[in-house]
């Protein structure tokens, strides 16, 4: 696909603007090549600008009824819906992903719009019994204020409006800075909320980079954050951020566990519909396999069998399920674990390279590795790229412990026919989520999506009711008769 580059503005206190800056940033198309866009990037005086506004426009928005809001994010809802393949097409061109994966992106934005417009207003409170008799208690929720928002590049709609959605319902305001090579769609999307009619200075899209997105963390007049992206870099930005409210989700290592009695074939798929999507730029996506070593041979012949229905190509054409990677960081990271794999003994039975003769050389072929060893960077790091990576353990209890053996934790997938398994290792797993007999890849709407305390992926949750009550501060009203 080819396209005539957009010029696109900042969006600030309800209105596009070149900002106070200079400096421009140029989107170029990982799957074609091409000039997509510029962006002008962002300078202090815009980012206090924004913040003022969202503060003036909070204060306002809090107090209005909670059924207003709600109707507000289902006007959203319907112009996003109104405007989803030319919003899908644009993500797809400037992040990589096949056409029908923007499309389904699309498509599930509108409905968190529509999800927490219902979930808002039934964000209970409760009354509470006192010991005192004259006295009546009862607990109610309030937004915490200005929110600034830091979204990655790997679904720039979506992941906008995780948070988008739930904040404007509970009475929150947003500055949100998305990655400059992804930004276009988040900006064209502004174009739906002002249709809706969303107030001036309520949501403020600032595209910028990593020392911006500092300043914004670090801004006297951002009351909490919100972040979705690598653990390395949310650990920089909880320190900044202090003692400011955060919902944290970081890096995933997901292990897909195959116990001895599972359905090998079903494992297999899940595997592979869990390392394709989004090129494998996903933070819960197919990381690891640990499968019992009683079943190694029938599952990986399973595994490499379905491995050859992934069509590596235009992420415009119809057949394809592969896209390329997003930027050349990520591609060089898939490079490098796999020539540590290489070198530690392990045998790469499907692809494994950059494929030749692509419009970019960010097209990675989707890549099957049997014999990973447990220290190998492919086991121990978030490799983000179209890879599956099969390790081998003894019995039950060693796949569970290669399983937790991982600095990480948000989301894991067990296959087994036992009850008794498939408890033990949602209870024991040390992820926030676990998905049984199912891609680790699997998420829905209306769960909560997070990391486990004990590991470095973060905390709050994404998703149904529990954002809202992550985004809300829970008051408590005590009545003297």
């Amino acid at each position: 696909m080819s396209t005539q580059p957009l010029t696109h503005q900042l969006f600030i206190d309800g209105a596009f603007t070149d900002g106070s800056g200079s400096d421009a940033f140029d989107v170029i198309s990982p799957a074609t090549g091409e000039h997509v866009g510029t962006v002008p990037l962002p300078v202090k005086a815009d980012l206090d600008a924004a913040v003022a506004a969202a503060t003036t426009a909070q204060r306002k928005w809090a107090a209005v009824n909670v059924w207003e809001r709600a109707a507000l994010c289902h006007r959203v809802a319907d112009e996003i819906d109104k405007r989803r393949d030319e919003l899908a097409r644009l993500q797809t061109l400037e992040q990589g992903k096949p056409l029908a994966e923007s499309i389904a992106d699309v498509t599930e934005a509108a409905l968190l719009f529509r999800v927490h417009a219902e979930d808002a207003v039934r964000l209970y409170g409760e009354t509470l019994p006192s010991r005192d008799n004259t006295k009546r208690m009862f607990t109610f929720h309030r937004a915490v204020g200005v929110w600034g928002i830091i979204t990655p590049w790997n679904f720039p709609l979506l992941m906008f409006t995780e948070f988008a959605a739930p904040g404007l319902a509970t009475g929150n305001a947003l500055v949100v800075k998305p990655p400059t090579h992804t930004s276009l769609t988040v900006l064209k999307a502004m174009e739906c909320l002002v249709a809706a009619g969303v107030p001036d200075g309520l949501i403020n899209i600032l595209p910028g980079d990593g020392p911006f997105g500092d300043a914004l963390v670090r801004h006297q007049g951002i009351h909490a954050i919100g972040f979705i992206g690598s653990s390395a870099t949310g650990a920089k930005i909880q320190a900044a951020a202090g003692l400011k409210r955060s919902i944290m989700e970081c890096s995933g290592n997901g292990s897909l566990v195959v116990l001895a009695d599972a359905d090998l074939d079903a494992a297999a798929k899940a595997a592979v519909d869990g390392a394709y999507p989004c090129a494998g730029q996903v933070c819960c996506a197919t990381e690891r396999v640990i499968v019992d070593e009683s079943v190694h041979d029938a599952f990986v012949e399973a595994l490499v069998r379905e491995s050859e229905r992934v069509v590596l190509g235009d992420p415009f054409d119809e057949k394809t399920l592969l896209g390329p990677l997003n930027n050349e960081a990520t591609a060089a990271k898939m490079d490098r674990h796999m020539a540590d794999a290489r070198e530690r003994g392990a045998q790469v039975l499907v692809g494994g390279q950059r494929r030749t003769g692509m419009p970019t050389d960010l097209y990675y072929e989707f890549t099957v590795v049997d014999d990973v060893p447990v220290d190998s960077l492919l086991s121990r790091e978030e490799s983000f790229g179209p890879v599956v990576p099969v390790i081998t353990g003894r019995d039950e209890d060693d796949l569970l412990r290669i399983a937790n053996d991982d600095p990480l934790g948000l989301q894991g997938a067990v296959f087994t026919r036992s009850m008794t398994s498939a408890f033990r290792f949602i209870e024991e797993m040390e992820v926030g989520q676990v998905v049984v007999n199912e891609s680790n890849n699997w998420w829905d709407v209306n769960m909560p999506f997070g990391g486990a305390g004990a590991r470095s992926t973060g905390w709050g949750r994404i998703g149904g009711k529990w954002t809202l009550l992550d985004m809300t501060d829970l008051r408590t009203g005590v009545i003297s008769l």
